[in-house]
């Protein structure tokens, strides 16, 4: 994704970790990075307001429980190739 505007961290670097920013995972350079961007690219802020809203909600239902330390390292490998399988989708005209 990339709202064509020119940015210091591309909207698609910004969009991929967003749950490490999230989850206060990432350093404090590269929170400083993301905020800054997400404070001036308001299609990347609405994405991370609907990333936010669901790791909520999920908080809400499941209560304190914490997923295993492997389940959770498999949905991050998975959601990386997910996010490179769109990143390489093709247009091809009819």
């Amino acid at each position: 994704m990339s709202c064509g505007e020119p940015h210091e961290t591309d909207c698609r670097e910004v969009l991929a970790e967003v749950y490490l920013y999230l989850d206060l995972e990432c350093a404090d350079e590269r929170r400083f990075l993301i905020r800054h961007h997400l404070d001036e690219c308001s299609p990347c802020l609405r994405e991370y307001g609907i990333e936010r809203e669901v790791k909520e909600l999920v908080a809400r239902c499941c209560g304190n429980e914490t997923a295993p330390v492997e389940l959770r390292e498999r949905l991050r490998a998975r959601l990386t190739e997910l996010v490179f399988e769109t990143d390489s989708r093709e247009y091809l005209p009819d």
